[in-house]
């Protein structure tokens, strides 16, 4: 039997993915498994019985992924899930910049609250003409960041009759294939500053990715551009931005992140982090967390983490399985393979990423607790399962 906690609220869709087997919880400590979606984690120590964290989303800054890695507990995340949510809100927000749409409901809206509706058809086809906008065809889009969001937006960008730049010196072979040979890859990012009227980014927020978007940026673009952010705040130096609206040097700034920076600025739209608040995302993020999660414990597959290496062996043929969490030093493997030097091993698999590993062992014959425990002994050794 196995046990799982829930955060926040998930989605039943998602949830009915658990077999019987698997009990919700409300507590900690008789989880194996956390599921998440913003709850900050930051602070949060995991009892030893929790050995996975599922983030139903892509974004991971609220979940210590080092820190956990460090217990064996292995974080995944769900890329791709949201992102045609996001892609939609992304031109929605294209839309609201380019055409004074909000101001023109506002003003139906006034118009309504002061009770003055008799004349609003003719008041119409005078006030319009304020509100009045460009069209997204014929105009340049620049997608920074090809991943599953980004190839969508440049896709569905090329149907809207518009001429689409991507950049990405990282993009993936399934990306690449998924990517439509109309958009103009590039090498180099300045080009999109300096050519586009409309600017999306799309990128993970790392260390290196942190204000990516600055004033030398910002200077660069054209006093037309709009730039659009769908990912995380923190990849722009907002201040920059604001100060760069105020003095006319770019158009607009379209954000799924309000904050205290950008509210209430003049050319800011700012939308409440509805990018993937949609039925069909939240379903999709929780079917996928759910499959994750399941794979790993009752497999040892890893799929989709964000502090251990992808590695898999599918379903065990054979007596049991070993699922280790490690260091990723050298003569690992040669010392699980002494301690298991009486076995049969029947498939193995060992991955690495950055300083942390991951090695699988079928077996033909059963492992002894002494052989777990001297496995579990080994210096660099975090958590040592066995998947019968």
């Amino acid at each position: 039997m196995q046990h799982y906690i829930c955060l926040n609220p998930i989605s039943q869709a998602g949830l009915e993915g658990f077999t019987p087997d698997y009990v919700r919880t409300e507590t900690l400590t008789n989880a194996q498994a956390v599921l998440v979606r913003s709850a900050s984690m930051l602070d949060m120590e995991l009892p030893e019985e929790v050995a996975c964290v599922a983030r139903a989303g892509a974004g991971v800054n609220n979940i210590p992924s080092a820190r956990y890695a460090e217990q064996g507990i292995v974080v995944f995340n769900t890329p791709g899930a949201n992102a045609n949510g996001v892609k939609e809100l992304v031109f929605a927000g294209m839309l609201l910049a380019s055409r004074d749409i909000v101001g023109g409901v506002n003003w139906v809206n006034s118009v309504s609250a002061s009770g003055s509706t008799a004349n609003i058809a003719k008041d119409t086809e005078k006030e319009k003409k304020r509100f009045a906008g460009h069209e997204l065809a014929g105009k340049k889009l620049g997608v920074i960041g090809l991943g599953a969001i980004g190839v969508r937006v440049a896709n569905a960008a090329i149907h809207l009759g518009m001429d689409v730049y991507g950049y990405d010196p990282y993009i993936s072979v399934d990306a690449a294939w998924a990517l439509s040979r109309s958009i103009q890859h590039i090498n180099e990012v300045d080009r999109i500053y300096s050519e586009c009227d409309y600017i999306t980014i799309h990128v993970p927020l790392t260390d290196s990715t942190k204000c990516m978007i600055g004033e030398q940026q910002i200077s660069m673009m054209k006093e037309n551009a709009v730039l659009l952010n769908f990912a995380r705040d923190l990849l722009v130096d907002e201040q920059a931005v604001v100060n760069a609206l105020a003095q006319g040097r770019i158009s607009r700034y379209v954000s799924d992140f309000p904050n205290p920076v950008t509210a209430g600025r003049k050319g800011v739209i700012l939308i409440p982090h509805l990018g993937a608040s949609t039925s069909e995302s939240e379903d999709n993020c929780a079917r996928m967390a759910v499959s994750q999660i399941r794979d790993y414990l009752e497999n040892g597959n890893i799929r989709n983490s964000v502090n251990y290496p992808a590695c898999s062996m599918g379903i065990c043929k054979s007596k049991v399985r070993i699922a280790i969490c490690h260091k990723n030093i050298r003569q690992m493997i040669s010392r699980f393979t002494g301690i298991l030097a009486d076995q049969n091993i029947a498939n193995m698999s060992n991955a690495s990423r950055g300083e942390f590993a991951y090695t699988l062992f079928d077996l033909e014959d059963d492992v002894t607790d002494a052989q777990l425990a001297q496995i579990r002994s080994l210096d660099g050794v975090f958590r040592v399962r066995r998947i019968a």
